[in-house]
């Protein structure tokens, strides 16, 4: 089974896992996860760069401003959808440098009335991501009043009230349980700590597990996520009208595999290898998401493409503008929305589903 050498020179939070499954017992792979990103001195989420082609990661928001302003009229029509509620919670899970909610805001300004409803809330933990958003968003994002924005650290600081609610690769980072299967049962698969000091994945206690699709072959990897469960509570706790808006890659069916993934200057490492020092994501499972949502009370559109929520909220004749506008950059602009729209890449890995109130309609390109 993989294992990685724990490097006392880079290998803080590693030491400590080590320490506390010594101490306590080896780590089911959510809690391992959890570690890796909420640690409160060591975790990912503290790191102060991981955004950007300095960072680890590039999200679509940072590869074309086009995506955050395409989301931002999708919000102000939804909310148009919804009755046009004043006031509008209008809240990022995960907000990352604050490059979507900036672009969604400015391209918004085509709906005074929207933005006049508005106030932004930002549900980030980390406090290095805080004071990006702050940079990009203090200043004023329409004409008249900017809208007041407050962050958070849990959606249910949020003030009760309508709300529109965007998850950009927010739904991946939740952490993952997983199952292994061998002998007619399933496993909890586990992070040890072995004598010389390696962590290493095992297979622990028995589980009980639903198996989604096919019977699973030996060997084969459920992964399960409490957090969702958790997430669509607090989203089905708040008064009506709500619409919720995620975007995140993963399969539209239910599929075994191992998709947990740890990416550090843009390549795929160990995710046992500096714990901390890499962002640790898992594949969501759009069908199951939907399901434990409808379970909630909530109705569900989608999930569809990235392609095809973009391709219908006009990203090819945006794109067109501004590099009619900008032709010194039309080939840069070109590139940035051919990868967001690539059959081989975002645009079909990645997958946009709503959840909303039973009572609203499908919001904006899914109908």
């Amino acid at each position: 089974m993989p294992r990685a050498p724990v490097d006392a020179s880079v290998g803080a939070l590693a030491a400590r896992l080590v320490a506390r499954i010594r101490r306590d017992g080896p780590l089911p792979v959510d809690s391992f996860m959890q570690a890796c990103l909420e640690d409160p001195v060591h975790g990912y989420l503290l790191k102060p760069q991981s955004i950007g082609a300095g960072g680890d990661f590039v999200t679509a928001p940072e590869i074309s401003q086009v995506f955050g302003e395409l989301i931002g009229l999708w919000c102000a029509v939804a909310w148009q959808g919804m009755g046009r509620p004043a006031p509008l919670r209008l809240v990022e899970l995960g907000p990352g440098r604050g490059t979507l909610m900036r672009d969604a805001l400015r391209a918004a300004r085509v709906v005074p009335a929207f933005l006049e409803a508005v106030t932004v809330h930002l549900i980030e933990i980390g406090p290095r991501l805080r004071q990006w958003q702050r940079r990009q968003l203090l200043g004023g994002a329409s004409a008249g009043r900017p809208p007041d924005i407050v962050w958070h650290v849990t959606l249910g600081e949020v003030p009760a009230g309508p709300a529109i609610v965007i998850g950009n690769e927010f739904l991946d980072a939740l952490p993952v349980r997983q199952l292994v299967y061998g002998e007619g049962i399933w496993r909890e698969r586990i992070v040890e700590a072995e004598p010389d000091g390696t962590l290493a994945f095992a297979t622990g206690p028995e589980v009980a597990c639903a198996s989604p699709g096919l019977p699973p072959e030996p060997g084969a990897i459920a992964e399960l996520r409490p957090g969702e469960d958790a997430l669509l509570a607090a989203l089905a706790a708040r008064a009506e009208p709500l619409v919720a808006l995620f975007l995140d890659y993963g399969p539209a069916q239910p599929a075994f595999g191992d998709t947990l993934q740890a990416v550090r200057g843009h390549a795929y490492v160990n995710p046992l290898t500096e714990p901390g020092t890499a962002d640790i994501t898992a594949h969501v499972q759009f069908e199951g998401f939907a399901r434990k949502a409808r379970g909630a009370g909530l109705a569900v559109a989608g999930p569809i493409t990235q392609a095809e929520l973009l391709g219908r909220l006009g990203i090819a004749e945006r794109t067109a503008r501004l590099m009619a506008a900008n032709p010194e950059r039309a080939g840069e602009m070109e590139a940035a929305t051919q990868r967001l729209m690539s059959p081989t890449g975002m645009g079909q890995l990645f997958k946009a589903i709503a959840v909303h109130s039973p009572g609203l309609s499908p919001p904006p390109a899914f109908g």
